[in-house]
């Protein structure tokens, strides 16, 4: 049973940005105090939702028109920009500093964002994928010649 390239692309990146966000969390727990515990947490469950939204759409959006795809993809763009301000907005004004440490939120969000884009990456090349450009006539004899 094959699976989805976007099944493939999810597990290459989950796997290394869980990890990153694990080890960094406890390196600034042990830097900074347990404050940074929900910090690291919160920053990990928050950038593995927004990626994996985006792979949910990529595999959505596999067999619609590239215009749809465009307008979906800006929709959901948008969308999770804001849901994301409002969540900070929340966090900054409803948790107290003592409570969440917002260093290390932001280091863990952004090694995290890292590692999930390598990972991402490191997976999509092992897909080894050809993707034909449209019209293209030399991609269809190649094709042809490969049955």
């Amino acid at each position: 049973m094959s699976k989805s390239s976007e099944f493939e692309m999810w597990r290459g990146a989950v796997i290394p940005a869980s990890l990153t966000g694990i080890l960094v969390t406890i390196a600034m727990t042990i830097a900074r105090g347990s404050s940074s515990i929900l910090g690291g947490v919160l920053a990990e469950f928050i950038v593995l939702i927004f990626f994996g939204i985006h792979l949910a759409i990529s595999k959505f959006s596999r067999t619609l028109d590239p215009m749809m795809t465009m307008v979906l993809v800006l929709i959901s763009y948008f969308a999770k920009l804001i849901i994301l301000g409002v969540f900070l907005l929340v966090v900054v004004n409803m948790v107290p500093e003592k409570s969440l440490d917002r260093t290390t939120f932001g280091v863990v969000a952004v090694a995290i964002t890292f590692a999930w884009l390598a990972g991402e990456v490191r997976a999509f090349l092992k897909l080894r994928l050809h993707l034909p450009l449209p019209g293209d006539t030399s991609h269809k004899a190649f094709t042809e010649q490969g049955d």
